[in-house]
């Protein structure tokens, strides 16, 4: 799923997004290799390699919880 580049970051613990945007903004991001220097890009934190002065952005997994954990001793 694509999101906006600062939200990951942020997300990330890189920085905030008011400060993500400006590292973006310096040029400091690059997407797949690519610099980027425009505010509202989108990246796909699961395929895409993020990174910020070179050093690759280790995103958070979201946790999913499936509906079948409820034990039947527990539902009763």
């Amino acid at each position: 799923m694509s999101e906006r580049l600062q939200k990951i970051l942020s997300a990330a613990g890189i920085a905030s997004r008011r400060l993500s945007e400006e590292l973006i903004l310096q040029g400091r991001v690059s997407v797949n290799g690519e610099t980027v220097r425009e505010l509202g890009t989108k990246a796909d934190p699961a395929t895409d390699e993020i990174k910020v002065d070179g050093r690759r952005v280790k995103t958070a997994q979201r946790k999913r919880y499936s509906g079948s954990s409820v034990t039947a001793s527990s539902a009763m």
